[in-house]
């Protein structure tokens, strides 16, 4: 495929060279979507994309998947493109700096540990300059963070950012884990209505699709893939449930989209929630936002020896809305 020159350069931006580079052994299962992204500082997740599902990217002399799982050795041809120069982006407002650093509630020399607030996206993209992880990237200019995992924007509660690839390598392994066994998650959330005393577990595929615009939205589907929620109740509020979710798989809206599909979504949901009932709790309640916190999570490194046991506690909105459903 002839790489097509574009046909002007934008103010700030630096035309890359094709390259092709060996993947290091350190690298070894890692997904090419980041591995690009490591190696086009700057780049945009979408223009990443659009460069493997057009050919560009080759690995080995072949195309490839964006999920294609790199090995050691592995030759990545990456083609030319225009980057805007990383120093000429405006970097993270001082304030927005300086709550990340006050919501980390865990580091050390392997992992970083945020009490994610909510509105803030887990990277940039689709028009935020400054995610989670770019900022604590401002904050440890001289780390190598990657993120672990994601959280929705509206969700609040703790994101894993690894300050070691090895730390990074090992946890993507626990969350693959059948079962849910390799890291234990736990959410605290509202859902709408009465539900039924003890647990409930929502065994329900999902399946991601696209709306006009792109935006994703999740529906249950036999097509999709295995999901598996725990729902319980812990107390009642207002005429609604205030529960505890555990989750053995990690699938994109998977509590939300449960909680829909037995018939109590998640308070303050405004994708798949109900419209009427958010509007009465932003009055009676002031609940402005989707409630779902991510409080807990629990595993063990090197093999099991170094357990990790993180909590963060609600958040201050949350448990003042459930104050005043008292």
């Amino acid at each position: 495929m002839t790489d097509q020159p574009p046909a002007s350069k934008p103010e700030g931006a630096t035309k890359t060279a094709v390259r092709t580079i060996k993947v290091p052994e350190d690298r070894d299962g890692q997904r090419l979507d980041n591995f690009l992204l490591g190696q086009l500082k700057g780049a945009p997740r979408s223009l990443v994309y659009k460069l493997v599902r057009s050919g560009q990217v080759r690995i080995n002399g072949g195309r490839a998947k964006a999920d294609r799982k790199l090995l050691s050795g592995d030759e990545v041809r990456i083609p030319p493109v225009s980057l805007s120069d990383p120093e000429d982006k405006a970097p993270p407002p001082s304030g927005f700096l300086q709550r990340l650093e006050a919501a980390i509630v865990f580091e050390d020399a392997r992992l970083l540990v945020l009490n994610k607030p909510t509105g803030v996206a887990s990277h940039g993209g689709s028009g935020i300059s400054h995610g989670a992880i770019e900022t604590l990237r401002a904050l440890r200019p001289n780390m190598n963070l990657e993120l672990v995992h994601r959280l929705d924007r509206d969700t609040s509660g703790l994101l894993i950012v690894a300050k070691k690839r090895s730390a990074l390598t090992e946890l993507q392994a626990l969350m693959r884990e059948e079962g849910g066994t390799g890291i234990r998650k736990r959410y605290l959330t509202l859902l709408v209505g009465r539900m039924p005393d003890g647990v409930m577990s929502v065994d329900a595929p999902l399946h991601v699709g696209l709306r006009q615009g792109g935006e994703r939205h999740v529906q249950v589907n036999a097509i999709g893939k295995p999901s598996l929620s725990h729902f319980k109740v812990l107390e009642r509020r207002g005429g609604h449930s205030y529960c505890e979710v555990r989750i053995e798989t990690g699938r994109t809206h998977q509590i939300r989209v449960h909680a829909q599909h037995i018939g109590h979504p998640v308070a303050g949901d405004d994708k798949y929630g109900d419209e009427a009932v958010n509007k009465r709790l932003r009055e009676q309640a002031g609940l402005k936002r989707l409630f779902l916190h991510a409080a807990s999570l629990e595993f063990a490194l090197d093999g099991g020896k170094s357990p990790y046991v993180l909590n963060a506690p609600l958040a201050d909105d949350l448990a003042a809305a459930l104050d005043r459903l008292a």
